[in-house]
């Protein structure tokens, strides 16, 4: 069955310019991955890892360098300018509530809006029913009064709500959401992965998931993408990768999330220097930081093998590694 959302090879360089000089900066480095229709894929890192970038490229919001992103097996970047059929098919929720909506207007105009663009609802009346169905959807009652108030007049959580509910407009089949959580208290947040979780179960809508909390990604997505300084250095189901991270940055990963049971099992990675840079050169970009470096590390780019069935790692060192489980579910 052909995946839903086929992302290969995927590069995006920007030109940065230093003084009179202009060099290009690599954020994003030969990254694949594919999403199966009705399946959540978080994409896992640390700020500056890239996630954030690739979830733009999908979105064509920036253009990549170079590779090839397929919709439904569908050439997404054929043309200069998004065809509607993608944007029906895919969009995006971005990661500040507060910026992504225009406080000129109102909940239901950015409602509307997108329902008007791709002809959903044939009058003005119609589309005030569709809105009004969207807000109940994503939990905001009443829809009628939620419709009339502008977009300062709401929390954060609500924001976020009707972003949800504007991208939901079109009906799409893939939902890229940018850390949407966030922003937001640690007390709404769950709320938020519930309806995202209750979207992908009840209307079989894939998730491309980026956030830098494990948990999350554990709780909301089937599949993890471990991305460092552009690069792809580990995947595989959630629940593996947390248990038993084979790569020594998904291993610093997991060692920092907090743990009331302590985390007994696993190993820290006391070595590793937090502040070092990436590697710039052909080697490998956690060398600076790897507790396990070795000379090759730092000349040779590790390719991205399979260790297990459906995981990938990046690590010259992955056949030597034994598995320690994490602890616990």
């Amino acid at each position: 069955m052909t995946a839903l959302l086929s992302v290969c090879g995927l590069t995006k360089e920007f030109a940065v310019r230093e003084g009179w000089r202009t060099r290009q900066v690599r954020a994003l480095s030969d990254v694949s991955f594919d999403v199966d229709r009705g399946e959540a894929v978080a994409l896992v890192g640390e700020s500056g890892s890239g996630k954030s970038t690739a979830a733009r490229l999908v979105a064509r919001l920036l253009p990549p360098t170079r590779g090839e992103i397929r919709v439904a097996g569908r050439d997404a970047l054929a043309g200069r300018r998004p065809p509607r059929w993608f944007r029906s098919q895919v969009q995006m929720i971005f990661q500040d509530p507060f910026g992504s909506l225009n406080p000129v207007h109102t909940v239901g105009y950015h409602l509307a809006r997108p329902l008007a663009l791709h002809r959903r609802g044939q009058s003005a009346d119609e589309r005030a029913a569709l809105v009004h169905r969207l807000l109940e959807t994503v939990g905001l009652l009443p829809p009628d009064e939620l419709a009339r108030k502008h977009v300062h007049e709401l929390s954060g959580g609500q924001r976020q709500r009707v972003a949800i509910a504007r991208a939901l407009a079109v009906e799409p089949q893939l939902i890229l959401a940018d850390e949407p959580t966030s922003m937001l208290d640690a007390s709404i947040r769950m709320g938020l992965l519930n309806l995202l979780a209750e979207l992908k179960r009840e209307r079989g809508i894939a998730l491309v998931f980026i956030t830098h909390d494990l948990a999350s990604a554990r709780y909301l997505a089937e599949r993890t993408v471990v991305l460092f300084a552009g690069h792809v250095v580990e995947s595989g189901p959630s629940a593996d990768v947390m248990n038993e991270p084979a790569h020594p940055y998904t291993r610093l990963l997991v060692s920092s999330v907090p743990d009331p049971r302590g985390c007994a099992g696993l190993r820290p990675p006391a070595r590793a220097r937090a502040g070092a840079p990436a590697v710039s050169g052909a080697g490998c970009p956690f060398a600076e930081r790897c507790p396990d470096v070795m000379d090759r590390c730092r000349s040779e780019l590790p390719s991205l093998e399979p260790i297990s069935p459906g995981r990938l790692v990046r690590c010259h060192l992955y056949l030597q590694r034994v598995m320690t489980p994490v602890g616990g579910g």
